[in-house]
């Protein structure tokens, strides 16, 4: 990424490229909360950052002021590239949105967890006697990518592929929108092709499930189709990736955690909430749409919304110790999965794929350290790139 203009005050020219953002936010969003809780910088055209839960919530419940067609914040916009129904707003979300439910049910992931396990300790092999991994790049990346293609249908070899789209559109795309174009383009293309196989043969599929949906007893347009499928790649992917590096981030950095879950397995399911909620790896957009307000701030139409569900998170207004993570904390409402009619379709994969991956890796490798120098993402979904241990 180019060099850009340093950051001189985080409360009015903040810019999330920064690479003290990139590389440790919590400090920066804290300040914010007490000096300014909702951010604003002159960056990519106009953007506002609210930093509390109560404020996060606000937006995106309010469908009318924010709009989700660009859940993006890019120097330039680009043209419209739909992802229904990430990218809907009432009426069209629900109707998309329902059609993807159904695949998403605890039921369904149940029957996948097999594959999933079987997945994470094919990984492990690979690298359990060297002594050392990029649990990046080796194992937290793979997993998701893997069971996405196996859930619909597509080669587990092309994984490579899927990695270079998500780089193009959710990194390098930030500052050349050319490059997210290209990589929409190269992904409509990719799908449009299982889309006209799966058409004339269907399988047991995602693919050939949204071919086979209907709504209101019509089917699904090829490009509601092929949005959906973008969506799925893009966002079923990248994200979970990030949450699991960064629960292997935080057991290679904090022996404690890692030894007492070793010994107490049952907490899997409160360290996994734990580990989503202070780690959350997901900041949305939004665009404003009518001028409102809210707490105090103006937010004027054409400008952008960050939507940092990782920050609202963090709020000691809703988290005690927030900065904190406290492996048995017992009540947790966490913002991970995304608040309003946009939560996350994915959340019971997410959650699977999360935990079997810790688990697996706690099974065969209980006592590891981290080997050298942490790469974090840049961009709106935040998780570890590069993450070196030696066990």
């Amino acid at each position: 990424m180019s060099q850009r203009p340093p950051v001189k005050d985080w409360a009015t020219d903040f810019d999330h490229l920064d690479q003290r953002w990139i590389n440790d936010p919590f400090p920066i969003w804290d300040d914010m909360r007490k000096r300014c809780p909702i951010a604003h910088t002159d960056r990519f055209m106009g953007v506002y950052f609210p930093s509390r839960y109560e404020d996060v919530r606000a937006v995106a419940y309010d469908t009318e002021h924010f709009s989700s067609r660009r859940i993006i914040v890019r120097e330039t916009p680009p043209p419209r590239i739909p992802a229904p129904p990430i990218t809907s707003d009432p009426p069209e979300h629900r109707p998309a949105r329902m059609v993807l439910l159904p695949p998403f049910t605890p039921d369904a992931m149940k029957k996948l967890e097999p594959r999933a396990r079987a997945l994470a300790n094919e990984l492990i092999d690979k690298f359990a006697k060297r002594g050392s991994a990029d649990a990046a790049v080796e194992y937290a990346q793979e997993i998701p990518v893997r069971l996405i293609a196996h859930m619909l249908g597509l080669p587990e070899a092309d994984g490579n592929l899927y990695r270079k789209w998500i780089k193009m559109v959710l990194e390098d795309g930030i500052t050349d929108v050319s490059i997210a174009v290209e990589a929409a383009g190269e992904m409509t293309h990719y799908f449009m092709g299982y889309v006209h196989q799966r058409t004339e043969k269907p399988g047991d599929d995602l693919i050939s499930y949204l071919i086979k949906a209907r709504h209101n007893g019509q089917p699904l347009s090829v490009e509601n189709v092929i949005g959906s499928l973008r969506l799925l790649l893009i966002a079923g992917i990248d994200t979970t990736w990030s949450g699991i590096g960064s629960c292997i981030w935080h057991l290679a950095t904090h022996p404690e955690d890692r030894r007492r879950l070793v010994a107490e397995p049952a907490l899997m399911p409160t360290a996994i909430e734990e580990f989503l909620r202070a780690y959350a790896p997901v900041t949305m957009a939004r665009e404003v749409v009518k001028e409102t307000k809210l707490n105090g701030c103006t937010f004027k139409p054409g400008q952008m919304v960050l939507l940092s569900f990782p920050a609202a998170n963090r709020d000691p207004a809703m988290f005690p110790d927030a900065d904190k993570v406290i492996i048995d904390r017992k009540e947790n409402r966490h913002a991970a999965f995304g608040l309003g009619i946009h939560r996350c379709v994915g959340s019971n994969l997410a959650r699977l794929e999360m935990t079997v991956a810790v688990e697996e890796l706690l099974k065969r490798i209980p006592d590891f350290g981290l080997a050298g120098e942490v790469t974090w993402s840049e961009g709106t979904v935040r998780g570890p790139r590069k993450l070196p241990i030696r066990f």
